[in-house]
């Protein structure tokens, strides 16, 4: 664990909220993010560090300093984060359900259960700590691909992935947090080591070293958002990689490959006189490129809000755009309800 302040509880007396908020907010935002991972949701995640928050104060008595205060605070919010995921389905992608869709065909009702990822805003992302004793470092820890492998783990081999692997946390640390033995530790990181050694977590961080960045990516950027500002469907095209995939969550159907993509889009998305039709807003999600959508209102100047995409970029091209067709996600992104047309 990096070196921390040892913070004791004392000082906040019995009914001073505000000490005792002096204290443990400077761990609200790396706690969110730690929430975030093991909920797979950013409203579930914000929820749940208010309950951390809400333990914390309750139980505060109880605390004498033996541990330092992040690591109590780690305690209760994976705790609550477990409590949570006993009565909650686990949380994907499209892809994590359903088959490729086929794009001549109709697309079904939107799911509404709350089976959804989320995206998580760049922005809201704490400075990194560096931790020599981390496999994975913050950036890739909350990458969609990371997200998608994490959630088909048992909830406890998830935390303790977290604990290990992405916060650097010694197996004796975890294992006092969870109650659990050194040995059970061990057998569960394998565990889950394995599982997220395999599959579509393993290909996407082995694809890191073809990423752009700098010129290259921010000119394939431009060209992106004027081919769908544009309707130039032939221009996108040009831009997916032969192997692309569409995810659309809430909608199940999800596409796979250059040619399934552009039937889908032509015949769904930018059909008719589709120029201007969209409006795209430069940000940042999971450690990719992303954007608001925004979708032109009938007889309106204004575009209203639509939702998410997260853009992944590999060689040159578009490999993935998730969009996420939520669109309370845009103010939770700082983005606002309609641009102008």
């Amino acid at each position: 664990m990096h070196a921390e302040r040892q913070a004791n509880l004392g000082v906040a007396l019995p009914g001073d909220q505000g000490a005792f908020g002096a204290l443990t907010e400077p761990y609200r935002r790396e706690l969110q993010v730690h929430c975030y991972r093991m909920l797979g949701s950013l409203v579930d995640a914000e929820d749940l560090v208010q309950e951390t928050m809400l333990r914390a104060w309750k139980a505060r008595r109880t605390y004498a300093g033996r541990a330092p205060l992040r690591a109590w605070l780690y305690r209760i919010a994976t705790n609550a984060c477990l409590d949570e995921l006993a009565s909650r389905p686990r949380r994907g992608l499209p892809a994590s359900f359903f088959p490729p869709a086929d794009p001549v065909q109709p697309v079904g009702q939107p799911l509404l259960d709350p089976i959804w990822l989320e995206p998580y805003p760049d922005a809201l992302l704490p400075a990194a700590h560096p931790d020599v004793a981390a496999r994975y470092d913050q950036r890739e820890s909350i990458r969609l691909a990371f997200l998608v492998a994490l959630q088909e783990l048992p909830p406890r081999q998830r935390a303790i992935l977290l604990l290990r692997d992405v916060l650097g946390w010694k197996a004796t640390e975890v294992a006092s947090l969870l109650d659990l033995s050194v040995s059970s530790v061990t057998t569960a990181l394998y565990r889950a080591r394995v599982t997220l050694s395999t599959g579509k977590w393993n290909e996407d961080r082995a694809a890191r070293g073809a990423e752009l960045g700098g010129a290259s990516e921010k000119q394939l950027l431009e060209r992106y958002v004027h081919a769908w500002e544009t309707a130039d469907i032939d221009g996108l095209t040009l831009l997916l990689k032969e192997d692309a995939t569409f995810p659309m969550p809430p909608q199940a159907s999800w596409y796979r490959g250059r040619a399934a993509i552009r039937a889908f889009v032509s015949g769904m998305i930018l059909q008719g006189e589709a120029r201007g039709r969209w409006r795209l807003v430069p940000t940042r999600a999971n450690g990719r490129p992303a954007f608001g959508l925004y979708r032109k209102q009938e007889d309106r100047a204004q575009h209203a809000a639509f939702g998410i995409q997260v853009v992944t970029l590999e060689a040159g091209l578009v490999a993935d755009a998730t969009t996420f067709g939520f669109p309370e996600l845009c103010r939770s992104f700082g983005l606002p309800d309609t641009v102008a047309g």
